[in-house]
């Protein structure tokens, strides 16, 4: 793993209306990134433990990908451009004819919903990390910290 990226965690997640608010948190630092409605409950979900009565887009991906041998190692978010996050699924396949590492760019949000569900690691560029706000203060205002940290 280069030393170019930093592990981060979902520290808190605010549903809006059409919108998810997730606060990705790394050592003192922590910053917002806005997901669309239908991927932030999933996100909530998987952070919860819940299950759905049928497999929603991203439960299916998981499922593919487990047919095919397919794991997820991680996601790195990768870029940020114009207030636009970049990111990147880096997969792995292994069968007889060896291991196959396989990096993808993906939205973002779909990263975090298939890391959360998979219990992966999450991990953001030092570049990207230079470039956010620093929304620490507000989370902690808000109360929400210490219940996302337990």
């Amino acid at each position: 793993m280069s030393s170019d990226v930093v592990p981060v965690e979902i520290r808190a997640i605010r549903p809006d209306r059409s919108w998810y608010a997730l606060y990705l948190g790394a050592d003192a630092k922590v910053f917002v990134m806005v997901v669309e409605s239908h991927v932030g409950s999933a996100i909530e979900r998987y952070l919860f433990g819940q299950k759905s009565d049928r497999p929603q887009t991203h439960d299916l991906i998981q499922l593919v990908f487990k047919g095919l041998g397919v794991t997820v190692e991680r996601v790195v978010i990768s870029e940020v451009k114009d207030s636009v996050y970049y990111a990147r699924l880096i997969l792995q396949q292994t069968n007889e004819l060896g291991r196959k590492v396989i990096e993808l760019d993906a939205r973002p949000s779909d990263c975090l919903a298939l890391a959360t569900a998979l219990k992966r690691p999450i991990f953001v560029t030092r570049a990207v990390l230079d470039q956010v706000n620093d929304q620490s203060e507000t989370l902690e205002r808000s109360g929400d910290w210490e219940s996302q940290q337990e």
